[in-house]
């Protein structure tokens, strides 16, 4: 039995893992490649192994760097089933179509600009794609052993991070071998808990913020006085946010300021057709959450939903006051683009980003202080005030990925630590090392690994 990490070594994104045994070719995850250009070149890169090969893909979770590189795959010849949870797979409906949706516009817009390197520019997948990938899903219970084979088996747990989201214990002939996928916060309003497996012979764990803590900050006392410092100075908002979850998250905690006062009476917008699915998609499975169906009902209810290009472009043209929630929440695509173009020039303006931002792309620019970004062939200059509300982050923090390894009742043989940066992936490894004495792991990207 071997491991192959295909993708998210050394880098918080790609994640890909593929676990070979005897005629077996189990694939954890298939993203695609974000942040940097020499990451995103790799989408456009044959797929190490041919896709028709592959038995089956278990899927932790909906987003892009976890699912976007399925229609691709099924395209190629990948003919297995998707395996997920039910909230993962209405969830990745959405993400899937957008993103197909977003390349094809991308390309368009290239062309019909002409700032495109290549000629013409085209998408890496289009709709149709999409449509093919998505007959392939198949749900599966959480906090249940599903034996898929006479051989393999996978059980779901809870992972927190978004709606649907899971760790993964896959059994094979008798090895036992859990993937965290993307671990999420304790105590969160909206998620539950992360849940624990107790025992593994080997664990593929994330890192994205594994040499930080958030700060131990109220949001909704932070968030408040941005929102409050801005609108003083007669500015407007921009929340780049990502479409699932992390929008949902900003809409609660934008409607517990309303219910106690303490929002202005300014326009809240949420401009964003996948986060406005998304957010229906969260209304439907309060089972898989802390809030009830009413709850999450009024959190979505906070903002006027914005489903056109044309309503789209008129809140750019309005110079009063307000709260733009759009993704994507990187500022790597999507609406929020439009309203960066319009809106970071001005210093009265705050751009407000809520989550973690992978390098190369436009937020981490933001974050790190740059005075100008290039949106569409055009160098903007950055005058607004920006934040980033990390506190706010999906992602576990180092005390808590420790906190979560800490429910395993003896030493796995191997840990590997994957989907961080450098700095982040070593950081765990020594403290995993130092605190628990186990053995551990950095492994390069595409490197296999022999389990037996």
């Amino acid at each position: 039995m071997k491991i192959d990490f295909l993708g998210a070594a050394g880098c918080v994104t790609g994640s890909r893992y593929l676990l070979e045994h005897k005629n077996e070719r189990i694939l954890i995850d298939c993203g695609l490649f974000q942040g940097v250009k020499n990451l995103r070149l790799r989408n456009w890169q044959p797929f190490p192994v041919k896709p028709k090969s592959i038995s089956a893909v278990i899927l932790t979770h909906a987003h892009i760097d976890h699912s976007g590189y399925l229609p691709l795959l099924s395209k190629n010849g990948f003919k297995g089933s998707i395996y997920c949870s039910r909230p993962t797979r209405e969830l990745s409906k959405v993400l899937l179509e957008d993103s197909a949706h977003l390349q094809e516009q991308d390309a368009e817009y290239a062309n019909r600009k002409g700032f495109s390197k290549h000629t013409p520019a085209r998408p890496l997948y289009v709709t149709k794609d999409v449509e093919r990938c998505l007959k392939q899903f198949s749900t599966l219970s959480f906090n249940k052993e599903h034996h898929l084979s006479k051989i393999l088996s996978v059980t779901f747990k809870h992972a927190g991070h978004i709606l649907g989201a899971a760790s993964v214990q896959i059994k094979v002939s008798g090895k036992k071998i859990v993937f965290s996928g993307d671990i999420g916060r304790y105590n969160d309003p909206i998620m539950m808990d992360p849940e624990a497996f107790h025992e593994t012979d080997y664990l593929v764990v994330e890192s994205t913020y594994g040499n930080r803590l958030h700060k131990k900050l109220n949001p909704i006392d932070v968030l408040e006085k941005i929102i409050q410092q801005t609108i003083g100075r007669g500015g407007t908002i921009i929340i780049p946010a990502f479409a699932v979850g992390r929008a949902q998250m900003i809409l609660f905690y934008l409607a517990q300021l309303k219910s106690s006062g303490r929002l202005p009476q300014i326009p809240v917008y949420l401009n964003s057709p996948m986060a406005i699915e998304a957010s229906d998609i969260l209304c439907r499975f309060p089972e898989d959450m802390r809030l009830s169906q009413g709850q999450a009902q009024e959190a979505c209810s906070i903002a006027e939903y914005v489903t056109s290009v044309e309503q789209s472009k008129k809140i750019n043209e309005d110079n009063r006051p307000k709260i733009i929630i759009s993704a994507s929440g990187m500022a790597t695509g999507g609406r929020v683009l439009h309203h960066l173009k319009t809106y970071a020039v001005e210093a009265r303006n705050t751009i407000l980003f809520v989550g973690f931002q992978a390098a190369g792309t436009r937020g981490a620019s933001l974050v790190g202080g740059a005075k100008t970004i290039k949106i569409h062939g055009l160098y903007i200059p950055v005058n607004a005030e920006i934040h980033n509300l990390d506190m706010l982050s999906a992602h576990a923090d180092a005390d808590e990925l420790m906190k979560w390894l800490k429910n395993f009742s003896r030493p796995p043989r191997q840990i590997f630590i994957t989907h961080g940066e450098a700095v982040a992936a070593d950081a765990l490894r020594l403290r995993i090392q130092d605190e628990l004495n186990w053995q551990v792991r950095v492994p390069e990207a595409l490197e296999s690994v022999d389990l037996d």
